[in-house]
């Protein structure tokens, strides 16, 4: 990523540096490396202008790249994803109404490198907040630090909110000074939104998009008690459409693949024209979309559905099978924490459903038990083939669920 991105300079922790030393194929000396901390050459201090130093006085233009964010690479190699200052000061308007001012702290636990973190941190700095990182993530010592440092804002993904609201001492802390909490990346149960509103103080608000823009859709959760299931609607200038296999606009309400355009969008993924192409869709006026591999639909009150990822949607004898319905199932048995489904290989149907489950603590359920209380819950064409117990399912820094590497360990 750091020859794709041209990169400069690396600015590098002592853990970091280590790991780009025994790489196997390590930065071009070219690439200059400044060593955080208590280095004696090339330390971070020693690079850093004197403080009486003027900066050159630079116009920026709006089309000028303001970061490459790698993507997650769940599907492959990362991908650079090019945003604009245009994009970023765009998005930057939209967030006073969520109450940033430069009394803000925002606790981040989440990588700093995600679009998922930029989201929270770049309008905490922007308006002259304060920013509290936790380095590793875990329920005690992130609500200890939220009630310490009296956090007002929060970006978190699910599995991180799982998580804290299964914490036993979670209603011990006092979280009274949370003004708005966000989520972002991946699904979000309609139970634990729920559950979040109920029991942590503060607006509750999440967000659909791609990191490489296109659209934004916004549910504030404490304002639609009954959309809970939903993503909520696209923010204002923000255009979703739903398309078909053949690329064809669908009607209000049919199932389809989501696309999305706005203001901001990126201007593409770096050094990669042609999957820039491939990743846009084009509409009969000649506006450029997003696609986001994502399937969906609209409810009648204009609220988007999310069904699943396209790659993960499994075909099984002819029937599209939406994993999500099935794990959302198999989530409201008691025993289960957190649970994925994927479709394996058959002879007789193309593709049929399995399931890996993560039990909670003292569960005394057996696979049988639940692969049988699940299927009599569910359609015919959606009846698992196969239920396991894991530990945890295999995730990516962003918490996203790693459903090729339970593919390739069935």
């Amino acid at each position: 990523m750091a020859e794709d991105a041209n990169a400069k300079i690396l600015f590098v922790d002592e853990s970091t540096a280590a790991a780009l030393a025994a790489s196997e194929s390590p930065p071009s000396k070219d690439i200059e490396m400044i060593f955080l901390g208590d280095a004696e050459q090339n330390s971070f201090r020693q690079w850093l202008a004197e403080t009486d130093t003027s900066p050159d006085e630079v116009c920026i233009g709006p089309d000028w790249a303001f970061n490459i964010i790698y993507s997650s690479g769940t599907t492959g190699t990362p991908k650079g994803i090019v945003h604009s200052h245009q994009m970023r000061w765009l998005q930057l308007q939209y967030m006073p109404h969520f109450g940033y001012t430069d009394k803000t702290v925002t606790l981040i636990a989440t990588p700093l490198y995600s679009n998922t973190t930029m989201t929270a941190l770049l309008p905490t700095l922007a308006f002259g907040g304060c920013i509290v990182l936790l380095p590793k993530f875990e329920a005690s010592a992130y609500l200890e630090l939220a009630q310490k440092e009296h956090v007002t804002h929060a970006m978190l993904v699910p599995v991180q909110y799982q998580r804290l609201m299964s914490f036993p001492d979670f209603g011990k802390y006092n979280l009274d000074s949370f003004l708005v909490k966000f989520s972002t990346s991946a699904p979000l149960d309609a139970a634990l939104k729920s559950d979040i509103v109920a029991r942590w103080p503060g607006a509750f608000v999440e967000f659909y998009g791609m990191t490489e823009g296109g659209g934004t859709c916004m549910l504030v959760s404490h304002l639609h008690p009954n959309k809970m299931h939903t993503v909520g609607k696209p923010i204002d200038g923000h255009d979703f459409r739903v398309i078909d296999e053949n690329g064809h606009e669908v009607p209000q309400g049919a199932i389809g693949e989501i696309v999305g355009t706005s203001a901001t969008m990126m201007l593409g993924y770096h050094n990669q024209p042609r999957k820039t192409s491939d990743a846009e869709w084009i509409n009969d006026e000649g506006r450029k979309y997003i696609r986001t591999g994502d399937i969906g639909r609209f409810d009648e009150d204009g609220f988007l559905i999310l069904l699943d990822r396209r790659k993960d949607m499994i075909i099984s004898g002819g029937f599209n099978v939406y994993p999500s319905d099935i794990e959302s199932v198999l989530n409201q048995h008691p025993s289960v924490q957190d649970a994925a489904v994927v479709g394996m290989a058959s002879a007789d149907w193309g593709e049929v459903p399995v399931a890996y489950v993560v039990l909670k603590e003292s569960s005394g359920v057996n696979a049988d038990d639940l692969l049988e209380w699940t299927n009599s819950r569910v359609g015919k064409t959606q009846r698992l083939k196969g239920l396991r117990f894991i530990a945890d399912l295999p995730r990516s820094p962003i918490g996203k669920v790693l459903k090729r590497e339970l593919r390739d360990s069935w």
